[in-house]
């Protein structure tokens, strides 16, 4: 329980940086950013795998690139939901999405994968 509490505050913290980095992306707190975090979880868990199912054939033939563009858009769809994360069109929001994937993955690193 208190590794899933770290792992979510660092993958708030590391939506903090995101807006650093990219202009078209920001974010008025950390409040939003554990919000915002929380829902991307939650979207990642529940609706991204039907997502690349329904998408199947597209992302089999761009070699698993279309994937990257369900995740700009559920990061997109996230700053919608959430009062105070804002995206400024669909490429801030896939490279939001990116940038936000990579350093997820570093919190991955160093807290550990779950179970």
């Amino acid at each position: 329980m208190l590794t899933m509490l770290l792992r979510w505050a660092l993958n708030a913290a590391a939506l903090m940086v995101v807006p650093a980095l990219i202009d078209s992306v920001s974010i008025s707190g950390f409040g939003p950013a554990l919000i915002a975090a929380l829902i991307i979880g939650l979207l990642n868990a529940l609706i991204r795998p039907l997502l690349i199912v329904l998408t199947l054939p597209v992302t089999v033939l761009s070699l698993g690139l279309f994937a990257l563009i369900i995740n700009g858009l559920l990061f997109w769809l996230t700053a919608e939901l959430v009062e105070g994360v804002s995206v400024h069109g669909f490429w801030g929001a896939f490279w939001g999405a990116l940038l936000y994937s990579i350093l997820s993955s570093l919190v991955d690193l160093v807290v550990g994968k779950p179970r």
